[in-house]
């Protein structure tokens, strides 16, 4: 079982936050981190994003994906409105960095990302959510608004005995000519809802 193994506020270029850091371990160097907001009620309904490593994106700012303008989003919307952002150490939707620059080094061969992942012997999508479950019941949230345009999230929430799906929030980041095979991608073959109509 996970458990909350040390917390502390930290500054940001959008405002303070309390991370807390999940593991098994206090000897583990990975956690999976929440992020909370100053202000966040876990009395009423919570903002929540739950959001998956990506390096490559949001440390080095590349552009084959939106996943660091995403975080960029959700940290500035969690400020002005409350929230949490559950941040899963699950790099390359769980395939680790290494696979994933193969799978980037089939992708410039014209793979897509699944066709990629599905050539190097590996799951097009290897995330479990259910670590965001345990998480969001640990720290005592009862329903949540969840910000995200993936399915399998929102499925993940409502399967929860405990935890109360009460709206999707879209974030939406419009594509550029390196995202785009990679949003249409998760839109045809995830069911990405990358419009911008609110469900």
């Amino acid at each position: 079982m996970i458990t909350i193994q040390a917390e502390s506020n930290v500054p940001t270029d959008y405002g303070v936050y309390k991370i807390i850091a999940f593991s098994e371990s206090d000897r583990n160097w990975m956690p999976h981190i929440v992020l909370i907001a100053k202000g966040t009620d876990f009395s009423k309904t919570v903002n929540v994003r739950i959001h998956s490593e990506c390096i490559t994106g949001e440390v080095f700012h590349s552009q084959k994906c939106e996943c660091g303008q995403q975080l960029d989003a959700a940290m500035e919307f969690m400020q002005k409105n409350g929230g949490v952002i559950v941040y899963l150490r699950q790099e390359g939707r769980n395939i680790g960095l290494i696979n994933k620059l193969k799978a980037y080094a089939l992708q410039e061969k014209g793979l897509d990302t699944v066709s990629a992942n599905l050539e190097l012997g590996l799951p097009a999508d290897d995330r479990d959510f259910g670590i965001a479950i345990d998480i969001l019941k640990i720290l005592g949230i009862k329903s949540v608004n969840l910000m995200t345009n993936n399915p399998e999230k929102i499925k993940i929430i409502e399967k929860s005995s405990e935890i109360e799906f009460n709206k999707r929030i879209p974030l939406i980041v419009e594509s550029n000519k390196n995202s785009k095979e990679y949003l249409d991608t998760k839109k045809k073959i995830f069911g990405h809802l990358l419009g911008r109509e609110k469900n």
